[in-house]
């Protein structure tokens, strides 16, 4: 077992390193019904570096998927500042892709109309538009289901078009929010490969990725950052995952280091789960 102070990153030094997204102090408040004021994050720093896939995990409620509104502009933060690029983010920006937990394609689209959406958003020429969108549906294993619709589709189909969908105008940024978790666990595994050999066939894109499931997060990531319970939510600390890639996510969690390294990130966010359960104990595994 290693230590929570020899496995984890400080996030200062990640800032070191060359930074696609940087997190500078960034808090987020909300108004509650009774008119009082809800703290959601605090003080959050976290540089995110270029061509990397970093996780964030925490528990529930600790503001994980409002920290990602913020970065893709979504939301405004209440404190602080969110930088792309060097540049700060004030609203939706280009250049970037967003994953939902929930799909966002239109019902009454095939799955070649929702995959070229964001291309005629930004105004791509239809020739390009029609190799990008046979290129994407084939990458992600949809050739032949061009003309189908979503609700002909299967749940683990419906996803590889939203993927296709984010991935066809080809983000440098991918931000991607529990985009696996209402998937079965067959499926899931497969979605999480077919990421992983997409983005690293991609070349070199950066990955912001939320999920409630520590296994996944250290079987894709370069990096597990993790929350502090909420109200008031802050990074405790940063993990590194020097597993090799390309990687398979079923072969990684069967590699002694994957162990090592989840009991070592399991230790401090049980802690934080029993915080926001208001329990004194933190499980041992």
């Amino acid at each position: 077992m290693i230590s929570e102070r020899a496995s984890a990153t400080a996030v200062g030094d990640a800032a070191l390193i060359t930074a696609k997204v940087e997190i500078r102090q960034v808090g987020r408040a909300f108004q509650r019904p009774d008119g009082d004021e809800q703290v959601a994050l605090a003080g959050v720093d976290l540089a995110v570096p270029a061509g990397s896939f970093t996780s964030i995990v925490g528990p529930s409620g600790c503001g994980k998927s409002t920290l990602l509104s913020i970065v893709a502009g979504l939301i405004a933060p209440t404190s602080g500042e969110v930088l792309i690029d060097g540049r700060p983010v004030h609203g939706v920006q280009r250049g970037i892709g967003f994953l939902f937990q929930h799909d966002t394609l239109l019902p009454w689209w095939s799955v070649r109309d929702n995959v070229g959406f964001g291309l005629r958003l930004q105004r791509f020429p239809a020739a390009q538009i029609k190799e990008r969108v046979a290129e994407w549906i084939a990458r992600v294993g949809l050739s032949g289901f061009e003309q189908h619709y979503p609700a002909q589709l299967s749940g683990g189909m419906r996803k590889r078009a939203a993927l296709a969908q984010m991935l066809a105008y080809e983000p440098d940024l991918i931000l991607m929010d529990e985009p696996f978790a209402a998937l079965d666990a067959q499926t899931r595994n497969l979605m999480e490969n077919d990421l992983l050999r997409i983005v690293e066939q991609s070349g070199r894109k950066t990955v912001l990725f939320v999920t409630h499931d520590l296994e996944e997060a250290v079987a894709l990531s370069d990096r597990t950052v993790l929350m502090t319970a909420g109200p008031a939510a802050t990074v405790k600390a940063s993990y590194d995952v020097p597993l090799a890639r390309p990687r398979d996510v079923l072969a990684s969690r069967q590699n002694p280091q994957f162990r090592t390294i989840f009991t070592a990130i399991w230790q401090g966010l049980s802690e934080e789960v029993d915080k926001s359960f208001g329990r004194p104990d933190a499980y041992e595994i």
